[in-house]
């Protein structure tokens, strides 16, 4: 009898995304009477163009200043200036592939070079045929500071679009396609 074990085979994320990793206030960054708050909304899709109805999408962003109440920020920790700002949010999916994120919009952020971060939103997705998570932004729409974004402008100009939210009724609207024609910019981080 040997000593070792197989190796255990890799897996893509399942359905203990909606057993394990959602709780109730996931989708809201801020309280629901926060002033200035908004909704950001929109569908995942695979490459064939099928709503994602067994995903889920992360986000982390900073506060309207520009601040994170996190160890990671190079300036340190400082309490968020909108009480209940969680700076974090997460909702799974749909039948149809929606999510949604009630947040503030985040303030600009000092960029590694000295100049600065155009507003964003960081958001990670986590799907059926995945192995690991992919990462992407999302910037405001008609920001003028997205001109000087060092990491949208690495971004070829003709795919610039899929990091940028639509107006919406209530807030923005933000697709992402996991692959395919209309595939989002995703980043190796």
């Amino acid at each position: 009898m040997s000593d070792r074990l197989g190796v255990t085979p890799s897996q893509t994320v399942g359905p203990y995304l909606h057993i394990g990793l959602l709780w109730p206030d996931g989708p809201y960054v801020v309280l629901d009477d926060t002033p200035g708050a908004f909704w950001i909304r929109g569908q995942v899709f695979d490459g064939a163009g099928n709503p994602v109805a067994d995903g889920m999408v992360e986000t982390w962003q900073a506060d309207p200043d520009g601040r994170f109440d996190h160890p990671d920020d190079p300036r340190g920790a400082q309490p968020p200036s909108v009480a209940g700002f969680r700076g974090f949010g997460r909702s799974a999916t749909d039948a149809q592939g929606w999510y949604e994120m009630l947040t503030v919009k985040p303030g600009a952020l000092p960029a590694p070079d000295g100049g600065t971060e155009a507003p964003h939103l960081n958001l990670s997705v986590f799907a059926r045929g995945l192995l690991h998570r992919v990462v992407t932004r999302l910037y405001f729409p008609d920001e003028p500071a997205n001109d000087a974004d060092p990491v949208l402008r690495s971004v070829d100009p003709d795919r610039r679009h899929t990091l940028l939210a639509s107006e919406a009724a209530d807030g923005l609207r933000f697709d992402i396609h996991l692959q395919g024609e209309h595939e989002t910019i995703f980043f190796a981080v």
